[in-house]
């Protein structure tokens, strides 16, 4: 009878358990996150279309420039005051005036008969001339009142009504190429310590050059504490050694002067034979001409 109980007992309903009923529905799961859907090619060329389609619509019409229409900053750099650049700020800055009214849209477009007022001044704007000079002894670059000697602006005298300038610097000993332009972003680039235009000197000097100095000046040198890059130097061919060709970018005279100087030797005369790939040819010392269309485009693609 005790087994038959116990054996009741081991058949019999499971006492209650702890554990979750298993059909008990469970929680749903999160949803994984999705990127956004991969747009055909096809479908987005088609929807940036459409979306360029409308901006342009949208937007006002650009004004064309007519025949008789400038840039103000190139009004205001073609009158000589100031470059470009400068022009632009003066702009931004709300010192110019167009009609008697301030500017400070960049772009602004002027017509030649427009009153432009510059900082309180009135200007007029002119066309850019270029000249090449070969310039004689006895004329100087200096505009020193009560000089000895004459002006470069003489011998130009009459060529153009533009307010001109020599690029650079010369004095009276120094013969050669010399450029003059109211083109102020012109005379600004070639006057940058670090511009890129290539001179031709030929030097003489009061006593032969040393190869050993020669060789010194071909690798450069310290003057003043800056530092001066020779493209190149030599002796001139069939000529004695005291006559030199030296290649190098500084359009200022003093240097190639005090090239020379620093090694002892007196510089007799110095002429300018190349300028930023302009030569001599055809122009007899004292002489000048204006530089062609092409001669213009290669100076300001230097």
């Amino acid at each position: 009878m005790n087994n038959k109980e116990g054996n009741n007992k081991r058949g019999g309903s499971r006492p209650n358990s702890s554990r979750p009923n298993s059909n008990k529905p469970k929680p749903a799961l999160p949803k994984r996150a999705q990127g956004p859907k991969k747009v055909k090619p096809e479908v987005k060329a088609a929807q940036e279309a459409a979306a360029e389609k409308f901006r342009k619509q949208n937007q006002p019409a650009k004004r064309q420039k007519a025949s008789d229409e400038i840039r103000l900053n190139k009004y205001i750099s073609n009158s000589g005051v100031c470059s470009r650049r400068d022009a632009d700020i003066y702009i931004q800055s709300g010192n110019v005036k167009v009609n008697g009214i301030p500017v400070t849209e960049m772009g602004y477009l002027v017509k030649l008969n427009d009153v432009v007022n510059f900082d309180g001044v009135v200007l007029t704007p002119e066309k850019k001339e270029y000249l090449l000079l070969n310039k004689p002894k006895n004329f100087t670059t200096a505009l020193d009142e009560g000089q000895e000697y004459r002006n470069v602006l003489e011998l130009v005298r009459g060529a153009t009504n533009a307010k001109i300038s020599p690029i650079g610097r010369m004095d009276k000993n120094t013969t050669g190429l010399l450029v003059f332009t109211n083109d102020n972003d012109m005379i600004r680039k070639f006057t940058l310590p670090n511009q890129k235009s290539s001179k031709i000197y030929q030097v003489s000097l009061d006593k032969n050059l040393k190869y050993e100095d020669l060789e010194k000046i071909a690798k450069g040198l310290v003057l003043d504490g800056h530092r001066v890059f020779v493209e190149e130097v030599s002796y001139i061919d069939n000529e004695p050694k005291s006559e030199i060709g030296l290649k190098l970018r500084t359009a200022n005279v003093k240097v190639v002067r005090s090239i020379f100087e620093h090694f002892d030797y007196n510089v007799l005369r110095i002429d300018r034979v190349s300028f930023a790939g302009l030569t001599k040819k055809n122009l007899p010392r004292g002489n000048w001409r204006f530089l062609t269309e092409q001669e213009i485009i290669n100076l300001k693609n230097v």
